[in-house]
């Protein structure tokens, strides 16, 4: 076994919403994330340090896109209702307040959902590094980022791709920049600046005063999915003029809004050590085994320095082909190297058609 655990990249983010299959279809019609890894109705039992110590019962769908980035967990609770923040979110609030949805042309892009009547926050802007971008929300009020990326995988139905990262409202930008360097490897900074700033005008708090960092990893992800799920980036924020609130203050993880973000890697134990060594214990863990219906694997949570929830999982088992009864079992290969693209854009097989043409 290898000595250091990998980070293969973002394998998806969590998102609760009150309907999974409308959410499903929404993404998939709108960002194209349209392959279904698994779909799974069951009890989320090992979570009791973030839903009031009971178990729940729920239902999940992992859908990917293939032109790559990382994937979208659906995720409804259906033992009870599902709590939307009791407050208006503003930028700086604490956790994951918008996720960046990378994309091969923006102004495309924003053409596209424009036509579609999506609800668009901002028009085209520029970023802190000068860079085309926008911002619309879902129909259950997340909000979204829209940015230019260079790291593509396959073949999608849309000019957009997954999710590429998240911007994080933090307390303590020096902590936090420690905590996603010496953990999850963002030990590059593409832009700090303070100012209020254009694209953040049109969104709540978004005339306060904030610092911003942007962070990159240095060093290439490694592991089965790491050509699939290609580069990521966090946005670190914090508000200098008010006191930020805490995004899941009051409410439980699967609960409405970003629940966590989850990176694809191997070597559970050493990956328990480093971030039990850098001061962010495991708040959860499923032990060797876990199913998840269709997919198989082993998760574990820690918490960044304001609370924001940190999924990691080392997979075991995905369906690749399921209506040819084709299962990958990446417990008997190389963790570290790649899975071949053609194995990966099999995946295709499994897509979810809303008649749209394949870019």
């Amino acid at each position: 076994m290898n000595q250091n655990p990998t980070i293969a990249g973002i394998q998806q983010i969590g998102i609760g919403v009150p309907d999974v299959h409308e959410a499903f279809k929404w993404y998939r019609q709108h960002f194209g994330m349209d392959i279904p890894v698994f779909e799974e109705a069951a009890e989320a039992n090992l979570m009791l340090p973030y839903t009031g110590g009971k178990p729940h019962q729920r239902h999940a769908i992992l859908a990917i896109n293939m032109k790559g980035g990382g994937g979208f967990e659906i995720w409804q609770y259906t033992s009870r209702t599902p709590q939307p923040p009791a407050f208006t979110l503003q930028i700086g609030d604490l956790g994951f307040f918008c996720a960046r949805i990378k994309t091969t042309h923006v102004k495309e892009t924003y053409e596209f959902l424009k036509a579609k009547k999506v609800n668009l926050i901002t028009g085209l802007t520029k970023d802190a590094g000068g860079n085309d971008t926008f911002y619309l929300r879902d129909p259950w009020n997340n909000l979204f980022q829209i940015v230019k990326s260079n790291s593509w995988f396959g073949k999608g139905t849309l000019l957009t791709g997954g999710p590429e990262g998240f911007t994080i409202g933090v307390t303590d930008i020096e902590r936090s920049k420690k905590f996603y360097a010496d953990i999850l490897g963002y030990d590059t900074v593409l832009y700090d600046k303070e100012d209020i700033f254009e694209d953040f005008k049109n969104l709540p708090g978004g005339t306060n005063k904030t610092r911003r960092v942007l962070l990159k990893h240095s060093k290439p992800r490694e592991g089965a999915f790491s050509r699939l799920l290609g580069e990521s980036k966090i946005e670190l924020v914090k508000v200098l003029d008010r006191t930020p609130q805490k995004i899941f203050d009051n409410r439980f993880w699967g609960d409405q809004g970003f629940i966590h973000v989850c990176f694809d890697i191997t070597n559970q134990p050493a990956m328990k050590q480093l971030c039990a060594e850098k001061g962010s214990p495991y708040t959860v863990d499923s032990g060797e085994k876990f199913d998840m219906g269709e997919a198989a694997g082993h998760f574990s949570y820690i918490e960044d320095p304001d609370g924001a929830l940190i999924e990691f999982v080392e997979t075991k088992k995905i369906p690749i082909m399921k209506k040819l009864g084709w299962y990958l079992d990446l417990r008997k290969r190389d963790a570290r190297k790649p899975l071949p693209d053609w194995m990966l854009k099999a995946l295709k097989f499994n897509r979810v058609k809303d008649s749209a043409p394949v870019k």
